[in-house]
């Protein structure tokens, strides 16, 4: 117990070591090479930090456990919206960038969206993983090629956002930094699971439970740390950047490498189908007018976040223990919740609109 402790607490201090390495090299090299640090965040952060959910999915197919790499892509989504900037928002209000709200939110929208289009008929063909990895491909080098074009004064105004300090001015360290940091979240990542699985074990937790709780946000421990660092460093474009390109890479890239190494596609159950692709569906929807009200991501907000994803998980735990209590569950959220959530949300946004309404 005392040897799993150890390793469960050297695992979260890695994990903050590797996010803080990670979120200061990322964000220095943006000024380097002039690009924004919200770019940075899609590409370089957000594909760095799903290292796990790529490893997880691409060893299931090797292995012949296909049937796991969609879970594994919708669970950790869920997560990324729900808890990683549910948390980061109770620390401090998260300000969104105008590009997320017009532009990565709905390309987030549209992945999910052809994702559930594509598994409809209950497998992912190689010709589909190939479509949806050429799509993360056109994705970044249009990223890449939109922050380029930026002007001279938006570059000197990210590099006054940021501090530099001489150790680390060049490039090399900079990169330097990012690699030990993403290799250090990987190394925490796998010691924080393995040690709460095993001291889960040892209070008689099911391996169910344990799959569904501690091993599905263990996957998403990068994500969570790095945000959480980034908003404290005053990097919220990172930190919401990170979560929004988590969700592009792991649906168009980690699916589409594992639909194309797999021989026999990649089966969709019919649970997945008619409830959880739904759910991260509608989370990634729910992103768009709570960040257009007032562009932010309040506090409050975050809370309904978080309350949300300690929901969903409760509802995985009744549905795999077929518990009697599922269907009152169920009913609680659709008849009360739900309404409740969507009455906010239309509350807000209106007097978000009379707001802006008085101030021209």
């Amino acid at each position: 117990m005392l040897q799993h402790a150890l390793f469960f607490a050297l695992g979260l201090i890695t994990l903050v070591i590797g996010a803080d390495a990670l979120v200061r090299g990322a964000s220095r090299l943006a000024v380097s090479f002039g690009i924004s640090p919200l770019v940075v965040g899609l590409t370089v952060v957000a594909f760095g930090t799903s290292a796990p959910e790529m490893a997880v999915s691409v060893g299931s197919a090797i292995n012949g456990n296909v049937d796991i790499a969609i879970g594994n892509v919708v669970g950790s989504n869920i997560a990324n919206i729900l808890l990683i900037l549910g948390a980061c928002a109770l620390i401090a209000p998260l300000l969104v960038a105008e590009q997320i709200i017009r532009q990565e939110i709905p390309i987030m929208i549209g992945a999910s969206a052809l994702l559930l289009v594509m598994a409809l008929d209950g497998d992912i063909g190689r010709l589909e993983a190939a479509i949806l990895f050429g799509l993360v491909i056109a994705y970044t080098v249009f990223l890449i090629q939109q922050s380029r074009k930026a002007s001279k004064a938006t570059a000197d105004e990210f590099a006054n956002e940021i501090p530099t300090s001489d150790w680390d001015r060049h490039w090399s360290v900079q990169t330097l930094l990012v690699v030990v940091g993403l290799g250090m979240l990987v190394l925490g990542a796998d010691w924080l699971v393995q040690s709460a699985v095993a001291i889960a074990r040892i209070y008689g937790v099911s391996d169910l439970v344990i799959g569904l709780t501690v091993v599905a946000v263990g996957t998403s421990m990068p994500e969570l740390v790095t945000s959480i660092v980034a908003a404290f460093r005053g990097q919220r474009d990172i930190a919401v950047g990170n979560v929004v390109g988590s969700n592009m890479f792991n649906i168009c890239a980690v699916l589409g490498v594992t639909g194309l190494i797999s021989p026999i596609g990649l089966p969709v159950s019919e649970a997945a189908r008619h409830f959880d692709l739904w759910v991260m569906l509608a989370v990634a929807f729910a992103c768009l007018p709570i960040m257009i009200t007032g562009r932010e991501i309040a506090r409050w907000e975050g809370g309904v976040f978080l309350g949300y994803y300690a929901a969903y998980t409760a509802w995985l735990i009744l549905a795999s223990q077929k518990h009697a209590s599922l269907a009152t569950f169920s009913t609680a959220m659709i008849s009360y919740v739900l309404p409740l959530t969507l009455i906010t949300l239309v509350v807000s946004m209106v007097r978000h609109n009379g707001h802006k309404s008085s101030s021209d």
